[in-house]
């Protein structure tokens, strides 16, 4: 993946053909392989790939991983609390899609 296209991703629009190593996304949310693979357990992330080695990320796991980040830093939510809100903010933007929002 080319640094072009991690700097678009990162200014918020979701890349959809973007694929991301696991060193890839850690530098793109300055975040530890280890806690990759925590949102990986936890599913907030969904890989593709069998091992940690040959997982690869789509631009909606750096997306969802960005906004991890930030409802525990700016929530103090736990990885748990994350992954609940995660689902439930899906939830809401697919019943405002089917609305016409």
């Amino acid at each position: 993946m080319n640094q072009r296209t991690i700097s678009s991703a990162l200014r918020g629009s979701v890349v959809e053909d973007v694929e991301l190593t696991t060193l890839e996304l850690c530098r793109a949310c300055k975040t530890s392989e280890d806690e990759i693979e925590l949102w990986v357990i936890e599913g907030v992330l969904k890989p593709r790939g069998e091992s940690r080695e040959s997982w690869r990320f789509g631009g909606e796991s750096l997306a969802r991983m960005r906004t991890a980040t930030r409802l525990m830093r700016d929530l103090d939510l736990n990885s748990p609390g994350v992954a609940l809100a995660l689902d439930l903010l899906e939830r809401i933007a697919e019943l405002e899609s089917r609305l016409g929002r």
